[in-house]
């Protein structure tokens, strides 16, 4: 497959992947917004959104003034969501996604190119709407399901040749840095002095947190007990059979890097086994001692070499 084609598939579903990870920072911030001992003031519960997704300075460039210099939940809203001019907003995200869809839509079936083609159009309800005074849930909610139907269109049209494997590969890589992003979300908002993590955490807090992964009723089939932190850090890290747990993202980016093997992709499939025998073999308890924060951004640190990587040995056009 040309390198410029393995690139657009790789970064369509990685976009589509983001949408649906900055839907679900805005959905848990926004759902711990509404719990018992939530923060006491709007920047010290919006704030933690910028700082996991890496946009604080550009928020403040773009939205502070001489009588404006706080963070508010209807600036971060739009500022995740809308903006046009942030990079990574939803609304970026579904459009690089679309583009990058366009550019190749010869090597995906007519399924998926409709799908995305679809979920752009019907984007356009959105605008004009302040998102932090109404329907801020239904509009999460909304972009979660198309990215699920887009997923599912998928894995039920394409063949199983390359272009479905980058797919794929894009896909994981996102989702494993939006898991660890997610999860670190609630050690800034709860924890935002390195506080000692694994004490007594409101039940409502770690609710919002597994709810914003779908996990909410696995961990409660899984452990049948009260939240406890600990073991909602191990169903996100370490449980293979959690559909969005790091360990279950690189059971996939392992087995995906295998089938695209050449001679060039040792240090790919070096630095994705690395990563794998650290969530295969890793321990709670260990991880803890380490620090969850601690541990959460190296993985993030190490994920994204993994791929720069993954674009040297497939993607960049020589």
């Amino acid at each position: 497959m040309l390198s410029r084609t393995a690139d657009h598939l790789y970064w369509m579903a990685r976009y589509i992947e983001r949408a649906e990870n900055m839907a679900r920072v805005l959905d848990v911030t926004y759902n711990m917004s509404l719990v018992p001992n939530a923060a006491e003031s709007e920047a010290a519960l919006w704030l933690p959104a910028l700082e996991i997704s890496g946009n604080v300075e550009a928020y403040e460039r773009d939205y502070f003034n001489e009588t404006q210099q706080e963070y508010t939940a209807a600036g971060v809203i739009h500022y995740l969501a809308m903006d046009m001019n942030n990079p990574s907003s939803i609304y970026s995200s579904l459009r690089s996604a679309r583009e990058n869809a366009r550019a190749v839509r010869v090597a995906m079936t007519s399924e998926t190119w409709e799908n995305i083609n679809s979920l752009w159009l019907e984007f356009g309800q959105f605008f004009g709407q302040d998102l932090s005074q109404s329907g801020l849930s239904e509009f999460c909610d909304w972009v979660k399901a198309r990215s699920h139907l887009f997923r599912g269109v998928c894995f039920g049209t394409m063949l199983r040749d390359d272009a479905f494997s980058f797919v794929r590969l894009g896909t994981f890589i996102e989702r494993a840095d939006n898991t660890a992003r997610l999860l670190d979300v609630k050690y800034h908002l709860l924890l935002p002095e390195q506080e000692e993590v694994g004490g007594a955490v409101d039940y409502y807090e770690w609710s919002a947190v597994l709810r914003s992964v779908s996990a909410f009723q696995a961990y409660q089939k899984i452990f049948s007990d009260t939240i406890e932190p600990w073991r909602v850090a191990e169903l996100l890290v370490l449980r293979r059979d959690m559909p969005r747990s790091l360990h279950a993202c690189f059971d996939e980016i392992t087995s995906i890097l295998e089938q695209l093997s050449s001679s060039r992709a040792t240090e790919c499939r070096r630095m994705a086994g690395e990563l794998h025998a650290k969530l295969r073999f890793g321990k709670m308890r260990d991880i803890f001692q380490h620090g969850l924060h601690e541990f959460l951004s190296e993985f993030v640190t190490a994920n994204n070499k993994l791929g720069v990587e993954v674009h040297k040995t497939f993607l960049s056009i020589s």
